[in-house]
């Protein structure tokens, strides 16, 4: 079975574990890396990443992309969006579809 796993800093990703998924609070960019290459390897389809905490782990977060699973979807955090998260969605339908419509 596939679980969901959420990475973030305390207070913006601390409410997810009563939804029932697994919440990582890594503070050092190594750690950060080396946690997201840690859930891909245990079986985690889905990785919830604030944006703060992707872009300072960027290219890690590249090396999945093109994979199915672990999809990673970045999300804001407690303090608002840096506005990565949508970017990223807004250039994939743009891929799917041809064009922009957000």
């Amino acid at each position: 079975m596939h679980k969901v796993a959420v990475i973030g800093d305390r207070a913006s990703v601390l409410a997810f574990r009563a939804l029932g998924c697994d919440v990582f609070t890594p503070t050092e960019e190594h750690d950060i890396r080396r946690t997201v290459d840690r859930l891909a390897q245990e079986d985690y389809a889905v990785i919830f990443m604030t944006e703060e905490l992707a872009s300072r782990a960027m290219e890690t977060v590249e090396r999945y992309k093109a994979a199915a699973v672990p999809a990673i979807i970045m999300i804001p955090n407690s303090r608002g969006s840096k506005g990565i998260g949508m970017a990223e969605i807004s250039k994939n339908v743009e891929k799917a579809v041809g064009m922009d419509i957000f």
